[in-house]
């Protein structure tokens, strides 16, 4: 039955690496939800039968934990939610526009990290993946409230698997360079990123499939990374491991 399958709950599913995330999960026997500001219904519909849709922004604190307290057991929880930085000289950035970043990216991933982390504290069980970032390894000019959101849910990613060990829940992330995301085709598109720059930056020459980094997150919420805590795992195609001048590829 449906209901006897283990649950992951997605956050940001309905579209990039979370909408492959969630599909990846479906296809192994997971029932999914998919938590997303919009298309999340469409997104679960699209997965088959017993999937489920939820709009919600992470920043909203009742909202989180209305949608938590109402599930029954959540066994797998992926912080995806994300949104896009302002990209504009440091000068010019607003700090509006940096506290938002840093709530969705950072403050969202711990209310829900907190809120399915009491559930998963009471089953003694549960695997929790952020999704940080390579902003969070290395210095991206003119993202700075990215960059240190991404760094932040890598430590609190630290912090809550040393707290939560003990009660039978870990706690890890991934850290993904540039995806072929449909954002990242609009940051191309609007000239904001330079895609053959990127590609020579990075070893292996190419962006990443989001299907890549699916499988990562998989691999650390599943049975075979029981050991595995308070780690983040870059999947980057090498980016972070380069350290020469020049072009890597």
């Amino acid at each position: 039955m449906l209901m006897t399958k283990p649950v992951v709950l997605v956050t940001g599913g309905a579209d990039g690496i979370g909408r492959a995330t969630a599909a990846l999960f479906a296809s192994r026997g997971y029932r999914v939800i998919i938590a997303d500001l919009q298309g999340a219904e469409d997104a679960a519909l699209a997965l088959g039968p017993g999937h489920s849709g939820h709009r919600l922004d992470v920043t909203d604190e009742p909202a989180v934990c209305a949608l938590a307290s109402g599930l029954e057991r959540i066994d797998v929880l992926v912080n995806n939610a994300g949104i896009g930085d302002s990209h504009l000289p440091s000068v010019e950035q607003d700090l509006e526009t940096f506290r938002k970043v840093l709530d969705v990216h950072l403050a969202g991933a711990f209310l829900m990290a907190r809120e399915c982390g009491r559930r998963m504290i009471a089953q003694r069980s549960g695997a929790i993946v952020n999704l940080s970032s390579i902003a969070g390894v290395v210095g991206l000019p003119r993202r700075n409230a990215y960059g240190a959101a991404k760094a932040g849910v890598a430590m609190m990613t630290r912090s809550l698997a040393a707290e939560w060990a003990g009660s039978g829940v870990r706690v890890n992330a991934v850290a993904p360079g540039y995806a072929r995301t449909a954002l990242v085709e609009k940051l191309v598109a609007a000239g904001r990123i330079d895609l053959d720059a990127i590609k020579n930056r990075v070893p292996q020459g190419r962006l990443i499939d989001p299907e890549e980094i699916a499988e990562a997150i998989w691999f650390l919420a599943s049975p075979a990374a029981s050991a595995i805590t308070g780690v983040t795992l870059s999947v980057d195609a090498g980016w972070a491991a380069f350290g020469d001048f020049g072009d890597a590829s």
